[in-house]
């Protein structure tokens, strides 16, 4: 199967904002499950798509999963400083996981962030659950940098991402 990454098409928006939001639900990383606020800005493509780069990966015509670059400065940075790119909301459909998608997308992210003049790293937040998606930005050199871990949510104590960082 031959994966393809490119930005995603607006009429892909739909399809990527759900294969997102199942993703996210399907592995127990919304503490409000289907009620959880955060769930309808993992659905909201198009509005972050006029804010970052989307990107989707594509096999046979169908999209498999997608991830949100922000280019150094961008408006949807939650830990980036300046000349950092971030990557957001990384997911892979559940039916095409193990086959290389999740890795391919944040190597195009990598590519992108290397591409923008002035960046000099990206960074990324994740859940401590996320541990396929940790052993691939291990795999791919980013380190942790437990000094800029966060809570988005800063009236629950129990919610603290994890970051890592890639100097380019």
């Amino acid at each position: 199967m031959d994966i393809v990454i490119r930005p995603a098409a607006p009429a892909e928006y739909a399809a990527l904002g759900e294969i997102t939001a199942q993703a996210y639900l399907g592995d127990g990383l919304l503490d409000f499950g289907e009620s959880d606020a955060y769930l309808d800005e993992l659905r909201d493509v198009a509005k972050r798509a006029a804010a970052a780069e989307v990107l989707v990966a594509v096999a046979d015509d169908r999209p498999l999963g997608g991830v949100t670059f922000v280019p150094s400065g961008g408006p949807m940075a939650d830990i980036a400083r300046p000349g950092e790119a971030e990557i957001r909301m990384l997911a892979v459909d559940h039916a095409a996981r193990g086959r290389g998608t999740g890795e391919a997308l944040v190597r195009a992210c990598v590519e992108r962030a290397r591409a923008t003049a002035g960046c000099t790293a990206i960074v990324l937040s994740t859940q401590r659950t996320m541990h396929t998606a940790h052993r691939i930005y291990e795999r791919l050199g980013f380190v942790r940098t437990p000094e800029r871990d966060w809570n988005p949510v800063p009236e629950l104590d129990d919610i603290t991402l994890l970051t890592y960082e890639l100097t380019l």
